[in-house]
């Protein structure tokens, strides 16, 4: 409980906002809000010069990724909660200011979805892609899909020579 909540102030939220993390959807909700959390301090922290970065022409670019996480928010925690959001076109955006915003407002929707989740409600089958997965699953694919491409970035910062937000004290 101690390494969550040292974890979760690491990521610059209070206290007051920490989920329940001894209940499941409390736990689950705690690990995206590390994720999401790393993954808009690595996009605020990378100079907008080197959001067009790719370290070799078949990959995509820190924005690019940045921009894929922003949009895969929507696809899945619109799931989540039932719904079909249509995603905001992040992984086109140029710009630093438009896809920090865009990961930002992605962050906001998914907060409800994950504000929404219960231990009573995680095992209900919702719509994902070609059928159904247990609501949790949805949010714990979306947890994981979203520290996948966090990775990405890391290596992307480490080579501009930049400390990733999980890595600093």
């Amino acid at each position: 409980m101690r390494i969550i909540v040292g974890l979760l102030l690491l990521s610059g939220l209070s206290l007051a906002q920490a989920p329940d993390v001894k209940t499941v959807s409390g736990s689950t909700a705690a690990l995206y809000q590390m994720a999401i959390g790393n993954v808009i301090k690595a996009a605020e922290a990378m100079p907008e010069a080197n959001y067009g970065f790719k370290p070799v022409d078949t990959v995509r670019s820190f924005g690019e990724i940045a921009g894929h996480v922003a949009n895969a928010q929507f696809t899945f925690c619109g799931a989540a909660k039932g719904e079909q959001k249509a995603a905001p076109g992040a992984d086109k955006m140029k710009s630093k200011a438009e896809i920090v915003a865009a990961l930002k407002s992605a962050k906001s929707y998914c907060d409800t979805a994950y504000g929404m989740l219960t231990d009573a409600n995680a095992g209900d089958a919702v719509k994902f892609m070609r059928g159904e997965r247990a609501r949790i699953g949805v949010l714990e694919f979306n947890t994981v899909h979203t520290y996948e491409h966090y990775g990405n970035l890391v290596t992307y910062m480490r080579i501009k020579g930049l400390v990733p937000p999980s890595s600093q004290r």
